[in-house]
């Protein structure tokens, strides 16, 4: 259970009848009242009830060779993550995820890492990751493949930026699985091909995808519609929403 800070009410998250997200956290109320009430003056209110940190999942290319502008988008969508407050969840690996991390560890954003390995030792010289990034790394000893599932369920809201065939298999298990994902057009791979993907699906998970070319935009529209709508049923183990199958 949560608790409305303006009223006090204990709530059920997922039945809430609205949220606001302040510095990176959600706090979920009780009516539209308390939530007009708390967004006139959050400060007043933010001790009250703990809020949620809310946590994006980066998934994209581990090739370090990706052209400049496509890393720079990258690493300015890490520094949107941190300015919002939110934590950066990335696979712990090169390419456009470190560009990322790289770019909220900057503004002194949390940054974690979900790594294949078993070990540090494991992580830096089997696996040729990156350690610098981040201020926690989770040793899963799933691999590559195995490390994805975890990432993605421990994201809130998920962003898909160029990669090829392992960022589509991230992708297809975000949209399986009901999440909210956010592509970033212009960042190439798989990200120009998405949307003529999605439309050919045939069966409703609860995913909500939305595009946009502008790291910040992204962000905002991502945070809009968690906070509107998809706290309510952020993925396919909540409620009475069913996996999907197929």
């Amino acid at each position: 259970m949560m608790r409305d800070p303006v009223c006090g009410m204990e709530l059920d998250p997922r039945k809430a009848s609205a949220t606001a997200e302040h510095e990176g956290r959600l706090y979920y109320f009780c009516s539209e009242a308390c939530r007009e009430k708390f967004q006139q003056q959050p400060t007043v209110f933010t001790n009250k009830a703990p809020g949620m940190r809310l946590t994006v999942g980066v998934m994209g290319s581990a090739d370090a060779d990706a052209p400049p502008i496509i890393a720079e988008h990258a690493y300015q969508l890490g520094r949107v993550i941190a300015q919002r407050g939110l934590i950066l969840i990335t696979g712990a690996c090169l390419g456009l995820p470190y560009e990322c991390a790289r770019g909220a560890s900057h503004l002194g954003g949390l940054s974690v890492g979900i790594s294949p390995a078993l070990s540090l030792d494991e992580h830096v010289h089997k696996y040729l990751s990156p350690s610098d990034a981040f201020d926690l790394i989770v040793y899963t000893g799933s691999g590559l493949m195995g490390r994805e599932v975890t990432n993605i369920r421990s994201s809130d809201m998920v962003v898909i930026l160029g990669g090829r065939s392992g960022t589509l298999g991230e992708f297809a298990i975000a949209y399986d699985e009901g999440k909210l994902i956010g592509v970033l057009e212009g960042t190439g791979g798989i990200t120009a091909q998405l949307p003529g993907l999605v439309a050919s699906f045939d069966k409703e998970t609860g995913a909500n995808v939305i595009y946009d070319a502008d790291p910040a935009g992204l962000m905002t529209r991502l945070m809009d519609a968690y906070t509107s709508q998809h706290y309510k049923h952020p993925s396919c183990f909540c409620g009475e929403m069913v996996g999907a199958s197929g």
